[in-house]
């Protein structure tokens, strides 16, 4: 079961109907998202951002996450099994994306097509850390499902970088079908440089260490750069470091980039 939020604007719809930004990790982003979109969609002259749908996928709890839960819906097949987060408590698994995937586009979709005025061709996924990972998954696995796509601080080193498995399976006509952007960011302190915080403290090293083991930024910024080389276009990825922020601390600047390109006023006018 999962927890479903929905942030309508209120107004009439575009005679399209609304665009819309589809979220990983609901519970911690839907209030992130939302006070944004309202902060911003009201001057879109000012700020380039229109009005839209938000809708978030989360799970049935008052926490910001659902460790175990996301850990099986995020992570790319085959997966693998880990040790629990927490004494008695159940085994950790992952490799259950691609029936996430399919809840996400067969199932939860076409509901909320039904009872709202919903855009097709103005729909974006937002996903970060694990939720980034997914993102780029679905994108390999359905390049036309949705416009945009943005990935923060995405977990491509995972399970040996399957998910680089996954993109690098696509071929010619697969990348042809992905019509608008891939945004890739992560935390300037992601990469091998301490945050304040942590200079001189015991585990600095160690910290310092394991980000070099999974490259965060570098992968990204590869990635963004093959993307632009496999389609063809300058416009179809770019890599964006976030000054002063680290891995969870970047998410509120990620959900808001999620924002501003799934709501993109300027662009919205020039299909009209």
């Amino acid at each position: 079961m999962y927890r479903i939020f929905v942030h309508v604007p209120d107004g009439e719809p575009p005679a399209d109907g609304w665009p819309v930004l589809y979220m990983t990790d609901g519970n911690a982003v839907i209030a992130t998202a939302a006070d944004a979109l309202r902060a911003q969609a009201g001057y879109p002259k000012g700020t380039n951002v229109c009005k839209g749908m938000i809708v978030a996928i989360g799970y049935p709890t008052d926490d910001a996450y659902d460790p175990l839960r996301r850990s099986w819906d995020l992570g790319p097949p085959p997966g693998a099994e880990y040790p629990p987060f927490f004494e008695n408590t159940p085994i950790v698994r992952t490799g259950g994306a691609e029936e996430f995937l399919d809840f996400l586009l067969r199932t939860l979709r076409p509901s909320l097509e039904r009872h709202y005025p919903i855009d097709r061709t103005k729909q974006t996924l937002f996903g970060h850390s694990f939720g980034g990972l997914f993102a780029l998954y679905a994108l390999s696995q359905h390049p036309d499902a949705f416009r945009n796509w943005v990935a923060a601080s995405p977990a491509i080193y995972w399970e040996d970088a399957i998910v680089r498995t996954c993109l690098d399976r696509m071929t010619e006509a697969d990348w042809s079908k992905l019509t608008g952007r891939v945004l890739l960011s992560a935390g300037e302190y992601e990469n091998d440089v301490p945050a304040p915080f942590e200079v001189g403290r015991e585990d600095e090293e160690q910290r310092l260490s394991h980000r070099r083991k999974i490259r965060t930024v570098g992968l990204a910024e590869e990635l963004a750069a093959e993307i632009v080389e496999r389609t063809g276009r300058k416009d179809a990825a770019s890599f964006e470091l976030f000054a002063g922020e680290n891995h969870m601390s970047v998410l509120p600047v990620a959900v808001n980039r999620a924002v501003q390109t799934a709501f993109d006023w300027a662009a919205g006018k020039s299909t009209t």
